[in-house]
């Protein structure tokens, strides 16, 4: 596993054979969250696109942006706290 990190949080990957193939785990606010599913994945121009369902109970979109290497999250659904 690899880590990313932008200045909001960190992103752990994957990393196979084309290198960082999908998230993992996301640590916001200092609390780690597991990648239980990628419910679906897709690639646009300069991005690629993750909407997962995390061990928090969330639901969210993380986006790779290829030219500046940083991750975006977008919660879709909240989860429990824990």
């Amino acid at each position: 596993m690899r880590s990313r990190q932008d200045t909001a949080f960190r992103v752990n990957c994957y990393a196979g054979y084309r290198g960082e193939e999908e998230p993992r785990e996301f640590c916001l606010d200092g609390r780690a969250v597991s990648v239980l599913e990628v419910l679906e994945r897709w690639m646009e121009p300069g991005h690629r696109g993750f909407k997962c369902r995390g061990s928090n109970g969330s639901t969210c979109i993380l986006r790779h942006d290829a030219a500046t290497d940083q991750w975006n999250l977008e919660v879709l659904a909240a989860g429990q706290q824990r």
